[in-house]
């Protein structure tokens, strides 16, 4: 199967030639983000919604600091995925803040979530893990970092509804493996580390069949109010803030 690199360049090179052949000139190429990140919606979904396998996730309406820092992560190896390296490569760091910029403006709609083949009791220790850790294990639970409506926290946290099960999987797998990394202190990989593969699947099941809130905005932080301002600590991890006492 051809990479997404392969079949950019292939549509780009194509959609020439078949306009020629219809007798139609070639759409005018516009100087703008939208139009120059079009590579990016060919694996990514139309304004950056999502792929359709699955694998690929959404970008739309993420965090710029959190995008920038992955484009950078990919750039600089601590992401691995051939075309997105290969793709990233030539850019500037100016250029990436850009289309990080870019994808973080949109805010386009959300499906429904997929319907789930996890049965009750892998829902429930989901929904555990996600929404209050577990204590005895060091584990804090996903709201802490990711905002309570689990949407994101600005300026670099991400959200985790709206997600393919498949590709939280991979990322919880890679972040455990230390295929995927952050800059120190990676409290991610410090807390993948100490999930069981049956609890990636029951985060990841849980979260996959969640629909989003009303309101999917990613949280600010610097506008939260006491309550919010005490379930966020001081540690940076890798860019973010942790609960203290958690890794």
């Amino acid at each position: 199967m051809l990479s997404c690199l392969r079949l950019i360049l292939f549509t780009a090179l194509l959609s020439p030639l078949l306009a020629a052949a219809q007798g139609t000139a070639p759409a005018p190429f516009e100087d703008s983000m939208a139009q120059r990140s079009l590579a990016c919606t060919h694996c990514h979904g139309v304004q950056g919604r999502a792929g359709p396998d699955g694998y690929y996730p959404r970008i739309a309406g993420k965090p710029a600091g959190y995008l920038y820092n992955q484009l950078l992560n990919f750039k600089e190896g601590r992401r691995h995925y051939g075309a997105m390296t290969q793709l990233l490569d030539p850019l500037s760091e100016r250029y990436l803040l850009e289309i990080a910029q870019h994808f973080a403006a949109l805010q386009a709609p959300y499906p429904p979530p997929l319907a789930t083949r996890a049965s009750p009791a892998l829902l429930e220790r989901g929904r555990q893990l996600a929404l209050q850790g577990d204590a005895a294990r060091q584990l804090p639970a996903c709201t802490q970092c990711h905002g309570q409506r689990l949407t994101g926290v600005l300026p670099q946290v991400p959200g985790l509804l709206g997600l393919p099960r498949d590709y939280l999987n991979a990322q919880l797998g890679a972040w455990r493996n230390g295929k995927r990394r952050a800059h120190a202190p990676d409290c991610m990989a410090s807390i993948a580390k100490g999930l069981a593969d049956q609890d990636i699947e029951a985060i990841s099941s849980y979260l996959a069949a969640q629909p989003m809130p009303a309101d999917s905005t990613p949280l600010d932080k610097r506008a939260a109010g006491p309550a919010q301002a005490a379930n966020t600590a001081a540690q940076e991890c890798g860019g973010t803030a942790v609960a203290a006492g958690t890794r």
